[in-house]
């Protein structure tokens, strides 16, 4: 009996902008592909907010699935909190 490489059912998401930017994830592969659009729960100011991504472009780094997504700022909840004291 083999053991199968579960090292190939991970891919590595990277966050080009918005609120995300500059952070990266990894995640696991769905019917051996990536998401196409991620929706993803951060705390801004002490709200939680609900950010939608979308993928722009998958490639191999080192045999490993790199994954960037773009913000869809018109899809998600707004990130910049209304500051009382500006």
């Amino acid at each position: 009996m083999t053991n199968p490489n579960h090292t190939d059912v991970f891919y590595t998401a990277e966050f080009i902008d918005g609120p995300l930017a500059g952070d990266s994830e990894e995640r696991v592969l769905v019917h051996g592909t990536h998401d196409e659009k991620l929706g993803v729960v951060a705390l801004v100011d002490g709200i939680e907010s609900i950010f939608r991504y979308t993928a722009v472009e998958p490639r191999e780094i080192a045999g490993k699935l790199h994954v960037t997504y773009a913000f869809n700022e018109a899809s998600s909840d707004p990130f910049e909190s209304d500051d009382e004291n500006e």
